[in-house]
């Protein structure tokens, strides 16, 4: 071991030598065949721990800091000390903390500030006591300032005391000096690497590098760009991007040590201690740039001065304060940059192997410095060890981490105490879950909300109120930053732990709908279910950004039989309307509507369908009072309707349509519809309705009329961009659609489902292009994953598009001057975008807003927002989700026809034989469509009937009404034979 600086009574272990001052290093001879494991230096005292664990000291004794009676510059064992085995020593001003391999914390020394820990404020204390506070810890790291005392423990907490006078014990505004360890809450969560103090300054750093200082700041030594105080611990910004590894703190200036080997420093310079060629302080973090291009892997803060070890060359540099030869240069002056320590130094016997005077040289382990000494520990050639990195991490140091040997030994504990669960359940319910802070202070610290819904118990129905729904409020209640870091780790999981969250929370909904009569507080009901739904609502959010799972992953469809959507939608609607709620329903109960991704299409048709009767209720209210005040005033002339009632002709469909349609008003379009096509007797039970739809819609929807594009590819339509009827049929065409929605009535339109993201303002992309034409999608997509760089060259595109117009080949600009902007790597996805967008948004505006326009004057408002694109698709045209057995249980029969009858048993063992494609023609032809309402199979409810027409006829299809006039065939191979004929002769809806 060598040393060198300023010893008041001489340099340790020579003799009775007074001199103060030693200028270059020299061996310490104290010990000679001990090895030295630290070194902790006080204010005039220095503390040697051995590798056997015994404790020694030299020095002053004025306050009892050596721990025995033996004052001077020779150190002496301390006895008290001598049952345990010590791990770790450090040092203040004038008083002095050992830490047991047990994990037991004893002090002595000077105590009038508290800095003992022991609960008193005795002046001073000269034989060494066991902080009885902390008997209960695990101790891991200690750290001692000038007048207080830092400790880190094995389970992550953080205990600090002694004096607080510019807030160094990190405890708050105004807190008074501790003379008992004191936990610093502030910091809890976060799992910490190191804890370090400073003269009256103190420094935590987290695991992945995040720093946080606190206490006196008077010099910048917090790095917080300002000379403030600190109370409470301050994360220090400018480090967070430096992966800082290790801190090291001086009197009033800070060192930190990266993980790729640099060094910052700040705080105060008068000395030169920051090592930045002058003598100024820093209030901001600066690397030392004289040590750059230098790997440094120790760093050490005495009172003034800065040490630094750099393997590469084996030297050791030092700057600072030189006055009492604190840097070993051999001089006692100042020095403002890194100047090599005097001496022969190696990191390592393999850089000395070549070299003759290799016995000359010291090879470093470990450098101390504290107060104005400073300590190197060496090993000899023969036997040396590498030089130690203070880069590694050393796991005995740190707060338990959890990993598969942890996990095994909570399992272990867990199999051996039957009570651990209460335990674990117990402290979960009352400690960690409520004390769960809603501004967390580093991102460490919120790990946990990734930890807990891994908990068995959470996912347990019996904890389903005391600890699933309040982990929901706590990360409910979290400020808006830490809650956008835990939205973008969620979007980060992998999609299986995501879907976990949703389940669970989707559980915990289903339980508190099942029992909320079991509640006698409606509130605490409303308030559980209410946390559910909102975190559910986070994670929907998160999901639509990143998709990690598809939409109906939320949905929740035992919903619907544990609720009356009706009723609850009623709730909702009031409430979009700001009126209160009946008195009947509780005022500020959770209205489910409000979280629309929980129910399933079928749930939201309901709501749609309940909004409609409300909205028609309300129509014909209006029009019973207004003919109510008619008949008053004798005008019964001017009476009006209840319903909105067409009359159209068959062979003028769409021109009395158009008529009848532009003479009512928005009013009567919420009215019941009832069509009457002239001429004809039928009363409209529904039937007629359905006709009406289907035949109107067929005209106006015809290529043949150019409103619309077929493609061929997809067999879909789409608003054609070269059209020139008016925009009235378009708007027609929308008020048709949602008449149709309005009505309860499924209508076959072949629109892609880019036209219901439009009318719910999603906007349409790529995937949509593919889906209307694939051929040009899939071109588009070729693009975009062409990996060469040569895209110019190979798809010699620029910003236009061609369309064709009755025969000629038109260039249409996609951007202003696109025709002369080449498509190369760099703007291809924003040529695609531009693509897209002029196929969905610019080509075809005008008759698109008109279209919307008509639809939405119906069905249109806060009902439709419920809908996703495919939900309201599924609405309006139906789906495939195809259950033919269930078709045949709820078919009905009439005539002379049964499920029993021998005709009706050879039709449906003919109709299962069909393949897919042929049992969806037979859909279109019996229905009008050959998808399925958005309520199932059942809700077609086909009717088959007897009729006198003999074998040679074909069976024909009622579609209005889904009735099936079969004839009685003798044969399974007539009644196939007739069947597939009426089906391949099939064009569209007719009506026998």
């Amino acid at each position: 071991m060598l040393c060198w600086g300023y010893w008041s009574l001489g340099q340790p272990g020579i003799g009775t030598n007074l001199q103060g001052i030693v200028a270059e290093p020299q061996v310490c001879g104290f010990i000679s065949d001990r090895s030295v494991k630290e070194v902790a230096c006080g204010g005039n005292h220095s503390v040697f721990l051995l590798e056997d664990g015994e404790v020694y000291t030299c020095g002053l004794n004025t306050k009892g800091q050596l721990g025995h009676e033996r004052e001077g510059n020779k150190p002496e064992q301390i006895g008290a000390l001598a049952d345990q085995h010590i791990i770790h020593v450090a040092c203040g001003e004038s008083h002095n903390l050992a830490l047991s391999d047990r994990g037991q914390l004893f002090s002595w020394g000077a105590g009038s500030d508290g800095q003992l820990g022991l609960m008193t404020t005795e002046d001073s204390v000269a034989v060494p006591r066991l902080i009885q506070k902390l008997n209960q810890q695990t101790i891991l790291q200690v750290s001692c300032g000038n007048w207080h005392c830092l400790a880190l423990a094995a389970d992550g907490q953080f205990f600090t005391w002694g004096k607080n006078s510019h807030g160094q014990l990190g405890l708050g505004k105004e807190f008074p000096s501790q003379a008992s360890p004191q936990r610093v809450r502030s910091l809890e969560g976060i799992p910490l690497a190191q804890v370090v103090a400073g003269g009256a300054h103190s420094f935590a750093l987290s695991l992945s590098g995040a720093v946080f200082g606190w206490g006196m700041n008077n010099a910048g030594q917090l790095g917080l760009s300002d000379e403030k105080d600190r109370e409470s611990p301050c994360h220090v910004k400018l480090l967070r991007t430096q992966k800082v590894v290790y801190i090291s703190c001086g009197e009033e200036h800070t060192a930190v040590l990266t993980k790729s080997g640099g060094v910052f420093t700040f705080g105060a310079g008068s000395c030169g201690q920051l090592g930045h060629d002058s003598m100024n302080d820093e209030v901001n973090p600066r690397r030392v740039l004289e040590l750059m291009g230098s790997e440094v892997t120790q760093i050490a803060c005495g009172r003034q001065h800065t040490l630094a070890f750099v393997p590469s060359s084996g030297l050791i540099y030092a700057f600072g304060c030189g006055a009492r030869g604190q840097l070993g240069t051999g001089h006692t002056c100042n020095v403002k940059c890194p100047s090599p320590v005097k001496g022969y130094w190696a990191a390592h016997s393999g850089q000395l192997s070549a070299r003759a005077d290799r016995f000359k040289y010291h090879i470093v382990k470990q450098i101390f410095s504290g107060g104005d000494q400073t300590f190197v520990l060496c090993s000899k050639y023969e036997n040396s060890s590498p030089a130690v990195d203070f880069r590694t991490m050393n796991q005995a140091h740190y707060t338990s981490l959890i990993n598969d040997e942890t996990i095994a030994v909570w399992r272990q504990k867990l199999s051996e105490h039957s009570n651990a669960n209460t335990i674990i359940l117990n402290s979960f319910e009352s400690c960690l879950i409520p004390q769960l802070s809603s501004s967390p202070p580093d991102v460490e610290a919120m790990r946990i909300y990734l930890i807990l819904p891994e908990f068995p118990l959470l996912q347990d129905s019996k904890y389903y109120i005391t600890l699933t729904i309040p982990l929901a409020m706590a990360i409910l209640r979290l400020d808006t930053n830490p809650s956008k870091v835990l939205d973008n780790w969620w979007s980060q999981v992998c999609p299986k732990y995501f879907m976990k969250l949703i389940n669970l929370y989707k559980g915990a909904v289903l339980y508190l709908l099942r029992g909320r009569k079991t509640f006698l507080i409606p509130v605490l009901f409303n308030n559980y279910i209410t946390a559910a739904l909102k975190l559910l609502e986070k994670l929907y959010k998160v999901n639509l950004k990143v998709k990690h799972v598809e939409y109906d992953a939320f949905y929740i469809p035992e919903i619907s039989s544990l609720v009356d959507i009706q009723e609850d939608y009623l709730m909702w609607f009031l409430h979009q309307a700001g009126m209160k709620a009946r008195s009947s329903i509780i005022q500020d109960a959770v209205t489910l509507c409000s979280y629309p991704f929980i129910f399933d299409a079928q749930a939201k048709t309901k709501m749609l369908q309940t909004d409609a009767e409300l909205q028609m209720q309300v129509a014909v209210n209006g029009a019973n009072l207004q003919n109510v005040f008619m008949l008053l005033t004798l005008e019964p002339l001017l009476a009006r309707s209840p319903f909105l009632v067409l009359h159209v002709r068959r062979n003028n469909l769409v021109g009395d349509a158009l008529r009848e349609l532009s003479i009512h008003s928005d009013i009567d379009l919420k009215k019941p519809l009832k069509v009457i096509f002239d001429g004809e007797e039928a009363v409209d039970a529904g039937g007629v309705t359905k006709e009406f739809f289907l035949l109107l819609l067929k005209e106006l929807l015809n290529p043949i009329y150019g409103m619309f594009t077929y493609y061929q590819d997809s067999h879909l339509l789409w608003f054609s961009d070269t059209c020139f009827v008016e925009h009235n049929w378009f708007h027609l065409i929308g008020i048709t659609c949602g008449l149709a929605i309005y009505n309860s009535t499924v209508v076959d339109l072949h629109f892609p489902l880019a036209l219901y993201k439009k009318l719910l303002n999603v906007k349409p992309g790529l995937e949509d292009l593919k889906e209307l034409s694939p051929t040009e999608g899939r071109s588009l997509q070729e693009l975009l994953d062409y990996p060469g760089e040569d895209v110019e060259e190979t798809f010699c595109l620029n910003f236009t598009i061609c369309r064709e117009s009755y025969g000629v080949i038109e260039q249409k600009k996609l951007i202003p001057g696109g025709d002369k902007v080449t498509v190369c790597k760099d703007n291809r996805q924003e040529f695609v975008d531009a693509y897209v967008n002029y196929v969905f948004h610019i080509s075809v505006h005008e008759w698109y807003t008109a279209f919307s326009s008509g639809f939405l004057k119906v069905c249109g408002g806060k009902v439709l927002e419920l809908f996703q694109p495919s939900e309201l698709r599924a609405m309006m045209v139906g789906n495939s989700n195809y259950n033919w057995e269930e078709l045949e249980e709820t078919a009905i029969y009439k005539g002379d026809y049964s499920a029993t009858h021998p005709t009706v048993k050879l039709f449906w063992e003919t109709f299962h034989e069909f393949p897919l494609e042929k049992k969806k023609k037979f859909l279109l032809f019996l229905t009008g469509s050959d998808r399925i309402p958005i309520y199932g199979m059942a809700s077609l409810q086909i009717v088959i009937q007897s009729t006198a027409s003999g074998e040679e006829y074909l069976p024909v299809a009622h579609t209005c009404y889904n009735l099936l006039d079969l004839p009685k065939y003798s044969s399974k191979e007539i009644l196939s034979a007739r069947l597939t004929q009426a089906l391949d002769n099939y064009e569209g809806f007719s009506l026998a």
